[in-house]
């Protein structure tokens, strides 16, 4: 399974995530009150891009749609204030049956699924008002082709991520980042009307920060070692570990702005950094931060490895988190809000 908003049921249905989308929910609220431009619409449509299940995906949703009602009644108080239509996207193997079934039984809002990758196209041509992505756009479409290639120097060969590997790797990881960003951006130039807005919430690390001291790195760079750990102990084949890594990539602003004045599409007219910390919380005991590990990448790993190993590996990886706890607790944590404006 690849990323691309697969890869963060946790991430999205914790209560972690809910602080994240609080934390950006007055940055929402202040980009639709100064940018977001009234019409006279029958339809306002909204997407959110890597739902998950619910229930946060709901939270964000009404604070969208709440703040967009507000903005009609300000600045356009005799006009009336449109229908909403709400689309639901993730992949396919999301599950959507339970993401419906747990629907706001008071919305006011029409809701739609749509499965599919949202580095590609998902919506017709100028249908959408505002699009949402919470905690999505971090996971690449695909693991970088040359890090599992014996051939190439990015070959990530005893490693699952790019952190501490060669130049070549971060290198493979931050370029397969900017073609997917570059794809994200093209898609939705297409779908997203003149003057629509997109939000976007994204972990990522500080302009000039390395790699290995954001917390995010640091887990999957303990979990690799406790892959490792395993292999030695001969319970799985060392080639198996060197052919898996972590589809996913924190970004900087600096590469975000790049990628986004490259494509010319979108105008950005906000970027901030949220008031949150990107989890697991270190105050939390090496357990908890296990758990929330093991349910981002556990699908991955019982893909590549089988489930047998499961509890095993993330025993080793508790006690790993523990050790490094102080070199954790020193990491760097950022959350980053981006508002975009389609040109």
């Amino acid at each position: 399974m690849t990323g691309g908003n697969g890869l963060k049921s946790y991430t999205k249905n914790s209560s972690y995530q809910r602080g994240v989308i609080d934390a950006a929910k007055s940055h929402i609220q202040g980009a639709i009150a100064k940018k977001l431009q009234p019409e006279n619409l029958e339809t306002f449509s909204v997407a959110d891009l890597g739902c998950s299940v619910g229930p946060n995906t709901f939270f964000a949703v009404q604070n969208i749609l709440e703040s967009v009602k507000l903005k009609y009644k300000t600045h356009e108080p005799n006009s009336k204030i449109p229908e909403f239509q709400v689309f639901f996207n993730d992949h396919s193997m999301n599950d959507f049956n339970t993401l419906f079934k747990c629907l706001p039984p008071n919305r006011e809002y029409y809701a739609s699924g749509v499965p599919g990758s949202f580095y590609s196209r998902l919506f017709l041509r100028g249908s959408l008002h505002f699009v949402h992505s919470s905690y999505s756009l971090h996971w690449l479409s695909q693991v970088p082709k040359e890090v599992t290639n014996r051939k190439s120097l990015a070959w990530n060969n005893g490693r699952i991520y790019h952190i501490h590997a060669r130049e070549e790797v971060t290198k493979a990881y931050s370029m397969q980042h900017a073609m997917d960003m570059t794809n994200f951006l093209s898609a939705r130039a297409e779908e997203v009307v003149p003057g629509g807005l997109v939000a976007i919430v994204v972990p990522a690390r500080p302009n000039g920060t390395p790699h290995a001291q954001v917390i995010f790195n640091m887990m999957f760079d303990l979990l690799g070692s406790s892959l490792m750990e395993l292999s030695k102990k001969g319970l799985i084949d060392e080639e198996r570990v060197d052919s898996f890594n972590i589809p996913a990539y924190c970004t900087c602003p600096q590469e975000l702005e790049a990628v986004i004045q490259k494509n010319g599409c979108f105008s950005i007219e906000r970027m901030k950094s949220l008031s949150t910390v990107i989890a697991p919380d270190t105050r939390h005991r090496p357990q908890d931060v296990s758990l929330s590990i093991r349910a981002i990448t556990e699908e991955l790993i019982r893909e590549q490895f089988g489930a047998e190993i499961l509890d095993e590996l993330f025993h080793l990886f508790t006690n790993k988190v523990g050790e490094a706890h102080q070199d954790i607790a020193s990491g760097i944590a950022l959350n980053l809000f981006l508002l975009l404006k389609r040109n």
